[in-house]
C-alpha cells in the first residue's frame, strides 16, 4: 500500500484534488481514487508520470518509508537543482505560429539538466497529445537529440508552422501524428513531393506540470 499511501500524501500537500491530479497525468478520476485505496496500482508508465507531476523521483513514489540500510551504506547525494530556460509556447493542435516567450529560469532535476545540457522548456497549448501531456504542461525539448521513428518531436513546418506531435516515418513519407482525447484531431501528412520543407527543432525529453516552475 506504500504507492497508494504516497500519492495520497503528496496530492494532499499540495491541496490537489483528484481531479486535477488525474488532469495531470492524463487518466479519470476514478483511477486516481482507485491508486490512492489501492484498489488497483498504476503501471511503471502512470507511476513515472506520477513522479513528474509530483516533482519527486519513481523511487520516492514507491518507498514505503521502512526500508533499513546494511551497516557501512553510504546514502545517496541528494540531487541538486538546476535550472532550463523557457523559450515559449507550443501548439499541440492545429499548427500556428510559434510564440516566442522571454521566460523564467525553470528548475529541474540535476540528472535531467546534465543529460541535456542546451535543452529548453515550451509550455503545451491545445489538446492534441493531451493523452501523453496535458494542457499547460512544460516540455523539455533536447535540440541535439535527433527525433527517432515513434518519438515525440517538435517541428516547424515551413519555417513558420511550431507543433508537438508523435514523429512515424517511412521511405518517403512522414506523419506526425496527434495522441489526443479529441477524436478530432488528424494526422498531418508530409510527402518527399509535396514541397513543404519541415525542421526537426528536437525531442521531447522530459515534462513536467507548470505550477513546478512557481
Amino acid at each position: 500500500m506504500a504507492i497508494a499511501d504516497n500519492i495520497k500524501r503528496l496530492r494532499l500537500k499540495r491541496d490537489w484534488t483528484q481531479e486535477h491530479l488525474a488532469d495531470l497525468v492524463g487518466v479519470t478520476r476514478s483511477t486516481v481514487t482507485q491508486w490512492e485505496t489501492g484498489w488497483s496500482q498504476p503501471r511503471m508508465g502512470a507511476v513515472e508520470k506520477l513522479a513528474a507531476a509530483f516533482g519527486v523521483s519513481v523511487a520516492d513514489m514507491v518507498d514505503d518509508g521502512q526500508r533499513e540500510l546494511p551497516r557501512g551504506a553510504i546514502l545517496p547525494r541528494k540531487s541538486k537543482a538546476a535550472y532550463a530556460p523557457l523559450l515559449g509556447r507550443v501548439h499541440a493542435g492545429d499548427p500556428q505560429d510559434p510564440e516566442v516567450m522571454d521566460g523564467p529560469m525553470v528548475e529541474l532535476p540535476e540528472s535531467i539538466a546534465e543529460a541535456h545540457p542546451r535543452a529548453y522548456f515550451l509550455e503545451v497549448e491545445g489538446d492534441c497529445m493531451d493523452k501523453v501531456y496535458p494542457e499547460g504542461c512544460l516540455i523539455l525539448v533536447d535540440p541535439d537529440r535527433e527525433p527517432a521513428n515513434g518519438s515525440i518531436a517538435a517541428v516547424s513546418i515551413d519555417g513558420a508552422d511550431y507543433v508537438m506531435r508523435r514523429l512515424l516515418r517511412t521511405s518517403n513519407t512522414m506523419v506526425l501524428a496527434p495522441e489526443s482525447f479529441n477524436p478530432e484531431h488528424e494526422d498531418i501528412v508530409i510527402t518527399a513531393s509535396g514541397g513543404r520543407t519541415v525542421e526537426l527543432a528536437g525531442t521531447v525529453v522530459w515534462y513536467q506540470p507548470s505550477r513546478e516552475m512557481e
